[in-house]
């Protein structure tokens, strides 16, 4: 029988950095509004959705969040949220706590296939997924870039922790 998940509110930390300044210096933004649920079956594998409002970034500099805000980012009038859809999460293997996580990155109405390998720390009603997972702005639309000034690529860090619904 399948259990269904829920993304705990406090429970999660969805972060973007990247190297700017001729990596000089790294921005990093926390997405304080994210939502999720899952489903994992019986055979130990699983399925989800999460979904991250764009808007809610906060770099701890409102005028440069202003700008990731804008079409040169992530465009949130036209694209509110961007989503990661996971279409299969299971075990690296019996005795590890990594699993392979499969889906698709939604960013400005650009779908891109992701793969990564994920720690998971399961217990009786929650696990928490973590995770590193690099990214390169242009695959997605967003090529500004005064100046030549930033890293072509950076990271999304995930810390997601879901619980067992009743």
């Amino acid at each position: 029988m399948s259990e269904k998940w829920t993304l705990d509110p406090a429970g999660h930390e969805v972060t973007v950095r990247n190297k700017t300044f001729w990596g000089l210096a790294t921005v990093r933004g926390v997405f304080k509004t994210v939502h999720g649920e899952g489903v994992l079956a019986e055979d130990g594998t699983g399925e989800g959705l999460v979904t991250v409002e764009s808007a809610s970034l906060d770099t701890r500099l409102a005028k440069r969040d202003t700008h990731l805000r804008s079409s040169d980012f992530f465009d949130v009038e036209r694209h509110p949220t961007f989503q990661f859809a996971a279409d299969r999460i299971g075990p690296v293997s019996a005795d590890s706590a990594e699993v392979q996580v499969q889906g698709t990155l939604k960013v400005r109405d650009v779908v891109k296939p992701l793969t990564f390998i994920a720690h998971a720390d399961r217990r009786a009603d929650s696990v928490t997924l973590t995770a590193t997972i690099p990214y390169t702005r242009a695959d997605f639309g967003m090529t500004w870039n005064q100046l030549g000034m930033m890293a072509a690529k950076g990271e999304i860090g995930v810390k997601l922790r879901f619980t067992r619904q009743s």
